[in-house]
């Protein structure tokens, strides 16, 4: 797991998230993050959590979820001082699960060239909101693409460079998810979390959220509690005869250790799949930009950089 952190490094972490994530998305959570960078009681509260539990997005939606609106510096460190047992209960609970349905815009040119029909694992899959991608609708600045579900989300994403828009979404035989803790679209608890892990100020995400649900509702997926070395071979036995294994996996990688990260490569390339990653730059160490990025790298195979875009998937650069 991660290594333990001093204050200070959780203080540079909440100043990090504040300048290179919240920043253009998100000011009030750019604010919150900078006011928690600085602040002795929450860092003192934080420190007494284990180091996976001290990420800014797992904090900010856990007191969003206990309040019911997203949390400024006042309630925050109200909430901190009058109810901290409650807040430490539902982040030992929860897990950040963005589960945004628009990277399947970032992740759609990518498989679709893929010889098909596809067995989809995604690793860290939460609700299942993006195993569905051959069912949503697709406008990449008025290419429109239709997937197999009318009534699925439009998901919006400019195109920047030769990206390799397909003509049709790929044909999928097979699918399902792997989480630590696998979240139902059925059940509003669970999308209740998904929702609180919403940004303030990013429009049309819940929306999107809400439809993407009532697709996953229509087109229910098998997601597998497990861990992604542990489980991940056993999952991969399921695959049926004749389809072409497809591991995938978005902002995940980047909550696991370097020794973890490079067991998972191993395994994916021993299973004989084809391994499509979306993470952060740097987590996967073998693909690295050329330049400095300005979102999430999109990498085929552990090596093959194909674009960049944004980490929420309204747009994409292609690389490659």
């Amino acid at each position: 797991m991660i290594g333990h952190e001093s204050d200070l490094s959780i203080s540079e972490n909440y100043r990090r998230f504040a300048h290179l994530e919240a920043a253009g998305h998100s000011r009030a959570y750019q604010e919150l993050a900078e006011f928690v960078a600085e602040e002795t009681t929450v860092l003192e509260f934080l420190g007494r959590l284990a180091p996976e539990k001290r990420q800014p997005n797992l904090l900010f939606a856990a007191a969003r979820y206990i309040l019911g609106e997203p949390a400024n510096p006042d309630s925050l460190t109200r909430l901190i001082d009058e109810r901290s047992a409650e807040l430490v209960a539902i982040m030992s609970e929860r897990r950040t699960q963005t589960n945004e349905a628009a990277r399947c815009a970032i992740l759609l040119p990518a498989l679709a060239f893929i010889p098909g029909p596809l067995a989809l694992i995604e690793v860290g899959a939460a609700a299942g909101l993006t195993l569905l991608v051959d069912f949503y609708n697709y406008d990449y600045h008025g290419h429109v693409l239709k997937g197999l579900d009318a009534d699925a989300p439009v998901l919006t994403c400019q195109p920047m460079g030769p990206v390799p828009i397909p003509r049709r979404v790929p044909e999928v035989g097979w699918r399902a998810g792997l989480d630590l803790n696998p979240l139902d679209p059925s059940n509003p608890t669970d999308v209740e979390w998904l929702s609180c892990l919403i940004w303030p100020g990013e429009e049309g995400r819940a929306e999107r959220l809400n439809a993407a649900a009532a697709t996953a509702r229509r087109h229910p997926v098998k997601i597998y509690r497990g861990d992604l070395l542990d489980d991940l071979a056993e999952l991969a036995a399921k695959v049926p005869a004749g389809l072409t294994l497809v591991i995938y996996h978005t902002a995940v990688l980047a909550y696991v250790d370097e020794a973890k990260r490079c067991a998972f490569a191993a395994l994916t390339r021993s299973l004989g799949a084809i391994w499509i990653s979306n993470e952060a730059p740097g987590v996967v160490r073998d693909a690295a930009p050329s330049s400095p990025s300005r979102g999430f790298m999109l990498v085929r195979g552990g090596t093959e950089l194909l674009a960049q875009s944004d980490p929420h998937g309204s747009w994409i650069e292609w690389l490659a």
